[in-house]
Order: C-alpha cells, then structure tokens, then sequence
C-alpha cells in the first residue's frame, strides 16, 4: 500500500478557504487550527469552564450502557474510564446512520477521529478520547436508506436500498425495521458481492449486528464497533433517550434564548454572504432550530404569533408552555443542523470536532450561538480524504498516460482523444470534406433551379437538409463502428471513471466499504489507519 497527496474538487469555497487559506475566513471561525496554541487555548478554556458542560460521571454512565450493548471492547472501557477523569478531552465527529454503515467518508470520518485524538494526546500532553456521534435523531429515511457497491457481475454501480414500512418522519433511531427488510438487504450485498475468501465472514458479521439491532442506529453502531472499537473509538447515538434528561437544561435555555440564537444565525449568514460564500444551512428567520416528537412524527418548530409551533399547525405552544412540556418530557425534543453543534459541546469537553466539507461551511453560521449559550466554537478539524485506486485501475492509467487530475477534469475528453487515434480512417475529417464537397455541387444546383420556380429553391433546401442529417447519421454510425472495435479496451477507460468517480462523484461520498472489505481483506481498515501516518487534511490516493 502506497499513499500520495492529489488534490480533490472542493464543493465549498468556504471550506476550500478555511483548508487552504485561512486568513480569509478568520472572522467566521476564530484562531487558526493549525496552531500549537491554538489547541493549548482551547484546552486551557474546557478547564476553566468543567461546570458549563453536564456531569462527566452521569454521561460516562449512558454512554458504559450503550456502547456495552453495541461497542464492547477493551479498548472501549479504557477510553470510558479515561473521559470521566476530569481533564481529559475529546475529538469527535458524527454522521447519520447509514445502510452498512453508508458511504466510505464514514469511515474516513472515524479513522480521522481516531487520528486526531492521538495527535491531540500527543500535542497536548493529556488523555484525548475519539467519540463518534451518531445522528440518530435525524428523520431523512431517504438519506441512510441506501448504499452503492460495484455489481460483481456487470461492473455497474449497484444501489442496495431499504423501505420504510412506516410512514412517519420520525427518528432514524425510533424508526423499527421488520426482519424481512434486514434479509432482502443481506441478500442484494450478498447478490452484489462477488465471491471471495472473506465474504461469508463479511455476511456473518452483518447478520450478527443486524439480529442484534431494533434499527438501523443500532445495526450501524454494531458495525462501526466491529471496524473500530479495538482503537477505543467511543459511540454515542444522539436520540438515546437517556441522555435527554442530561440535555433537559440545554434544550431549555435554547427555548429562552431562542430569539437570540436566532438572531446570530442570521447575522453569522449575512456576513458569510458578504465575503461572497454561498450558505450551506438554511437561516429561517421564523426558525426555532428545535424539533418536536408529536405522535410518531419529528416536527421542525418555527416561532409565529407569538408562539412555537409546526408548519403545519399539529403543535402551537407558548414558550412557557413548552419549557413545561420539556420538563414533563425531555424525550420529545431534539437539535436541527444549528443547534446540534451547542448540544455536542455541552455534553463533552470538545477540543476539536472532526467536519466534512458540507460541515465546515454550515458551522460558521454557529459561531456567535456558541457565545449566547455561554460557550466557543472548538477547534474544526477537515475530515481525512481518500481515493482508492485498485492495482488493475492503476494499470490500466498507466498504460493510457492517465493521472488522477486527468480522471477527475478530463476523462471523457481523453477518451474521445484516445479513440480518435485509433481512427486510421480519420472519419472526422472525412465526413467534414463529404459534407463540404456535397454543399459544393447541391448549392450551385438549386440556385439554377430557382430560376425555373422559386418553390424548387425552398424544396432544394428542404432536401439538403435531410441528405445532410442522412450523412451525419452515417458518420455517427462510423464512430459507433469504430467504439465497437475497440469495445473492450473503451471498457477500461470507463471502469477507471467508475470506480474513481462513481456517478461522476468523488469516490469516498458512493462506494460503500463492502466493497473493498471484501476484495482486499477485513484488514483493510486496519492497513489503511497505518498506512497513512499523521492526520493531513490534505485528499489523498491510496495505491491498493
């Protein structure tokens, strides 16, 4: 295994800014991450502010719980010790469930946690626990309930996908999946997966953590203990209902600064806006930034009339009315995108928090709610990135001269410039001359007709323009021709593209990990947290 730095396309210039030039986006964000002092700063503020955040002895104890039932490793219990000490620290990061545990950037996004929690322990001479936060409260079904693998047999991208037999929009957590959706997704991977020495064991190990699990929360954290829980990686689901008591005095001064917190979102997206960034988070000026449980269903509150209520009107609420209501049921309340950040940090002594791309833009809109809530923006850390590149692909690139820069700006067109060398019949040019000499003997001809009826001139040009589509169909089935010829080497060129930009996206954001697991050993993960040393921020190709 080798590893070497590429560049990948940003798809936010904020973020792109805060990686590669931080100086311009300082007043969004604060002091620049790179910095030693940086981290001793922040470290020095999680311990002069211990009792801003909830009792480390109660969340150690929620979190013992569920990372026993889904986690259970050694590793695991030291790293839980370790957290209720005071003075240790944490680097964390999240992500929504997803279908056997989604897209590779999930696992990119733990492996960087892991990473940055060593290094931190190193820089700051202090414990640093990783904690990875499951946003198991989000809704969107439509957003974990699928995954891609490459189909074995057609060398396709293959779509595994999972319905929901309930029709709330309720929690991804509360959100129960009957034993006959679990078997017909085993069975597409196993239909997907082409046959090796590690797939049974690979279908073994999802069986187990499926018939462990009430959901797909559960089946994802059981997954993710499996990769990861041996480095001491630390689970916490964010919809567990114990930790809404913990929460209770978060969520309810939200609900009495809510009009503050407000108002710094939307001046946070103004001035994002006036450096010429686009937003990557909604700023609803009637928004709550709070969701409410009502009846199966998690329903996002917006402030009218005085008043908390839906968008639909199911629930309307004063705001003594719902700081009631949370104190009767805490577990009815959960964070939006802008309120998540504030709860994360209220719960665990972040000193750094590990962010996609996406991530990084939207969190600037957060930075003056952490001072309204009495607290500061941790340290953002750019998740790791990585391309996979199999050793076939890699034969395959240097056969054709092809770099990674030229399989992400340019490879349809080094195709079509390959293709057309292998053209001995020049069938471009050839047709460009077909067409020009036929212009050249029609044109003279219907001019001279015209002189006998101006009717022939109209049908002269009606005619040419039908013999002229005639000879492009032609010319399009020489290259149709020509392709056919070369079919199976213009097969390579497309596998390039496919498994290195799948759907035209970055690798890391389609292909699921099963993928690789499976062709390149359960030790993969594994290979690869040792292979690529240091956290870098910067993406980089991993020759497999």
């Amino acid at each position: 295994m080798k590893v070497v730095a590429e560049p990948l396309q940003s798809g936010s210039s904020l973020a792109y800014d805060y990686i590669h030039d931080y100086e311009k986006v300082t007043s969004l964000y604060g002091e620049d991450y790179h910095r030693d002092q940086t981290w001793m700063d922040r470290m020095q503020w999680l311990d002069d502010t211990e009792d801003r955040r909830v009792n480390r002895h109660a969340l150690v104890e929620i979190l013992k719980g569920y990372n026993e039932k889904f986690n259970s490793h050694d590793a695991v219990h030291t790293s839980l010790y370790m957290l209720e000490k005071p003075g240790t620290l944490v680097v964390t990061g999240g992500q929504q469930s997803g279908l056997f545990t989604g897209s590779m950037l999930v696992i990119y996004k733990a492996i960087t946690i892991i990473q940055a929690a060593k290094e931190a322990e190193k820089r700051l001479k202090r414990p640093v626990v990783p904690v990875f936060w499951i946003a198991g409260e989000d809704h969107d079904w439509d957003e974990v309930n699928h995954t891609y693998l490459l189909s074995g047999d057609t060398q396709q991208v293959s779509k595994i996908k999972m319905d929901k037999y309930s029709s709330q929009r309720s929690s991804v957590s509360y959100s129960a999946i009957s034993s006959a959706e679990w078997d017909q997704a085993i069975k597409s991977l196993s239909d997907t997966l082409p046959d090796s020495d590690v797939k049974s064991d690979i279908i073994t190990q999802i069986q187990r953590a499926i018939h462990t699990s009430d959901n797909l929360s559960d089946a994802f954290a059981t997954l993710l203990g499996d990769m990861f829980g041996k480095y001491g990686l630390v689970l916490l689901d964010s919809a567990d209902i114990r930790l809404r008591k913990l929460e209770s005095p978060i969520f309810k001064s939200m609900i009495e600064r809510n009009d503050e917190l407000g108002r710094s979102y939307r001046a946070s997206a103004d001035q994002i806006t006036s450096l010429g960034y686009e937003l990557q988070a909604d700023v609803a000026d009637e928004g709550a930034n709070l969701f409410y449980l009502h009846e199966g269903n998690r329903l996002l509150l917006v402030k009218q009339d005085g008043k908390f209520m839906d968008r639909k009107r199911l629930v309307s609420f004063t705001k003594e009315q719902l700081l009631d209501m949370l104190e009767i049921h805490p577990e009815r309340f959960s964070n939006n995108v802008l309120t998540r950040p504030i709860m994360q940090d209220s719960l665990l002594p972040v000193v750094a928090c590990v962010l996609g791309q996406g991530e990084l833009a939207y969190w600037a809109i957060t930075r003056q709610a952490f001072e309204i809530m009495d607290q500061k923006m941790p340290i953002l850390l750019p998740r790791m990135s990585f391309t996979l590149l199999e050793d076939t692909q890699q034969k395959y690139m240097k056969k054709y001269g092809l770099s990674f820069q030229d399989v992400q700006y340019r490879l349809q067109e080094r195709r079509e410039q390959w293709l057309s060398n292998q053209d001995s019949l020049q069938i471009d040019q050839l047709f460009v001359e077909t067409r020009k000499a036929f212009e050249q003997m029609y044109d003279p001809l219907i001019e001279q007709l015209s002189s006998l009826e101006k009717g022939l001139y109209t049908l002269g040009e009606n005619n040419k323009i039908k013999i002229i589509d005639q000879i492009s169909f032609l010319e399009r089935k020489a290259k149709d021709a020509l392709e056919q010829q070369h079919e199976a080497t213009l097969r390579q060129w497309d596998r390039i593209g496919t498994l290195l930009f799948p759907m035209g996206k970055p690798q890391e954001r389609v292909f699921n990990v099963y993928h690789y697991l499976n062709r390149y050993g359960l030790s993969l993960i594994e290979d690869i947290l040792e292979n690529t040393g240091d956290y870098s921020e910067e993406h980089r190709v991993i020759l497999l």
